[in-house]
This record gives C-alpha cells, sequence and structure tokens, in this order.
C-alpha cells in the first residue's frame, strides 16, 4: 500500500512510483543484493494498492471502513501543526482550513454510499485485480 500515483503535494506521487519501482526490481532473480553479508532472495508482491489522498480518483474497489473514521481523524491529528488551527497566526493552506477535515468524513461517506455503509475508503491498482469466483464478490 502506498500513496496515490497522482496527488496535490508532488512528494506523493513520486513516492509512489519508488514503492512501485522498488516492487518491480526486488522481483527481478538477475540483481543480487547483498544485506549484512547476506544474498537476499527475490521477491515481489503480487499486489500494489495506491490508497487516495487530495485527488477525487475513480476508485479501482473500496473497503468499507464504518467504525474507523474517528481514528483516521485521530491519526491526520497527530501532525496538528499541518491541519486546522483556529488559534494559528501562519497563512491558511488547503489542508489548514476547517473544511479539510470535514471534506475526509464526506469522502468516507461518498464512498460507503457506494457499497451502501456508512464509509469506506477507496483504492486504486496498478493490476487487474482477480476474484477467485463470483460467488466472492459482494
Amino acid at each position: 500500500m502506498c500513496n496515490a500515483k497522482s496527488d496535490r503535494h508532488i512528494d506523493h506521487g513520486k513516492g509512489s512510483s519508488l514503492v512501485s519501482d522498488a516492487c518491480f526490481l526486488s522481483g527481478l532473480a538477475k540483481i543480487e543484493t547483498v544485506y549484512k553479508g547476506n544474498n537476499q532472495l527475490h521477491w515481489r508482491p503480487s499486489r500494489v494498492y495506491h490508497y487516495m489522498q487530495w485527488n477525487n480518483d475513480l476508485p479501482d474497489f473500496v473497503v468499507n471502513v464504518t467504525g474507523f473514521v474517528d481514528k483516521k481523524i485521530e491519526a491526520i491529528l497527530a501532525y496538528s501543526s499541518q491541519f486546522y488551527d483556529p488559534n494559528s497566526d501562519e497563512p491558511e493552506t488547503p489542508i489548514t482550513s476547517k473544511n479539510f477535515l470535514d471534506s475526509v468524513t464526506y469522502r468516507a461517506r461518498d464512498l460507503g454510499r457506494m457499497i451502501n455503509v456508512d464509509h469506506a475508503e477507496g483504492f486504486t491498482v496498478e493490476r487487474s485485480l482477480a476474484v477467485e469466483n463470483l460467488d466472492k464478490l459482494i
């Protein structure tokens, strides 16, 4: 799991590319790597999922997160200096407005609406998802 491929903050897209590239390169058998004197075996994750951030991309799939939105807001607020503070003298940015935190909850509600739950998170994928059989779909 990593950042969205494209996002308002350029570091997010670059970070996403680094993860994707590292996942690809880690699976190349002809590249030998040594860590603390030991040869590392090649290995590649079967999937890379990108969580949605600033952009309103169409998700490839959504996950029911009903009951966890308060925890998400709590995690966001762990970086309180970057977000809404009514006592701040700093210039306002798109993420320091009160509306930003409301938008996080709104997005979770809107994505939840897509699958008939209270809250959901959206993800995009690099490769098509495989489903064992149609009975496994919700």
